[in-house]
């Protein structure tokens, strides 16, 4: 979906690295997360301070393959490993739907997926996930369980102009961000942590560095590229050089698209969405609505299976149960390039039962 954008900033995005740079393990010994660009960590910071989504003073940063592999290193650093059975892993349905694969795919001693956090009464110690705008509904998240054992992982993949307002920088110990869904480059695998504890700072670089001895310097540094033209666009915005910046950008288009795929529901007469409430977005400076990377969509009328009934009109989707949730829902994507959305747009508006 953001494409278009990358393709109108032609050589600005642009990083050449030469065959001889870089080929160490090392980026910075000093560093806890020693395989840390410091580069990539610099734009980091610069970014989170242009949009003002989440405070980066006195957090040490770990970088990931992708937001995945530090969800990964947050349960091994943050699970006991002297107790006697797993720690239960938890989040509130509709969760995303790779929680529980990611978390019981090596069948691990030290943590366990224990499902939705809203039906979880089991004493002990705890991992709650909050993914705070949710995949898949969309929906602003807060922990649920709220017992003095539990440890929270914040998932704010979406925390972005583009999906939802920004209200406030998040303050939270432990928190994950990933190029993927801030600036489109899904390809790239980078994603980073802001963890305010030394400690778990430390263990989260010690799963990484014996799962995958470090992270893609090359990745590092070309996300490092993209995330200065977003600051860059984000503090010249409106200026007569720069012009739109890139969440501006992006906004408008998911604010387009979202007001497509309403009238196609609302054409269709056999589906339903989410209703969001508008809140003062500080970045944008104005009232803005959420609008979620993806819908969250309810098949009406007694379609019990959503997902089979519109891979029969050539949409797929993915079902409710993936996510913890009944089979009446799907989770259909956003940010797909424009001709598939609108191909999406037209199979949808011409269902009527």
């Amino acid at each position: 979906m953001f494409e278009k954008y990358w393709q109108q900033m032609g050589d600005k995005a642009t990083v050449v690295i030469p065959g001889w740079q870089h080929i160490s393990y090392f980026s910075d010994v000093t560093n806890i997360c020693w395989f840390l660009e410091p580069k990539f960590a610099k734009e980091v910071v610069r970014v989170h301070k242009a949009v003002g989504n989440a405070v980066t003073e006195d957090r040490h940063i770990v970088v990931g393959t992708g937001s995945s592999q530090l969800y990964l290193a947050a349960l091994f650093a943050l699970s006991a490993h002297d107790l006697p059975e797993p720690v239960s892993v938890v989040s509130e349905a509709p969760f995303y739907s790779s929680y529980p694969s990611m978390t019981d795919c090596l069948k691990s001693g030290l943590y366990k997926w224990m499902g939705d956090a809203r039906s979880f009464n089991k004493d002990g110690a705890y991992i709650e996930l909050v993914t705070s705008p949710n995949n898949p509904d969309g929906h602003i998240r807060r922990s649920v369980v709220n017992k003095s054992e539990g440890i929270l992982v914040h998932d704010l993949a979406y925390y972005w102009p583009q999906y939802t307002p920004i209200s406030s920088p998040a303050d939270h110990d432990l928190m994950l961000f990933t190029v993927s869904k801030s600036t489109g480059h899904a390809g790239m695998r980078i994603g980073w942590a802001l963890v305010k504890d030394r400690e778990i700072a430390r263990r989260m670089t010690e799963f990484i560095e014996l799962n995958t001895i470090g992270v893609s310097k090359d990745s590092q540094l070309r996300a490092a590229k993209i995330l200065e033209v977003i600051s860059d666009s984000s503090e010249r915005a409106g200026s007569s050089e720069e012009g739109e910046s890139f969440f501006e950008f992006s906004y408008h288009l998911m604010s387009e698209r979202w007001k497509l795929l309403r009238e196609a529901v609302e054409h269709s007469g056999s589906f339903s969405l989410p209703e969001f409430h508008p809140g003062f977005c500080t970045f944008l400076n104005r009232v803005s609505e959420p609008q979620p990377a993806f819908a969250w969509m309810k098949c009406e009328r007694d379609i019990e299976d959503c997902e089979s009934f519109l891979q029969g009109h050539k949409i797929f989707t993915r079902g409710g149960e993936h996510f913890g949730f009944g089979t009446e829902y799907v989770r259909i994507s956003m940010l797909d390039r424009d001709d598939n959305f609108h191909l999406l747009v037209k199979r949808l508006s011409a269902i009527h039962i």
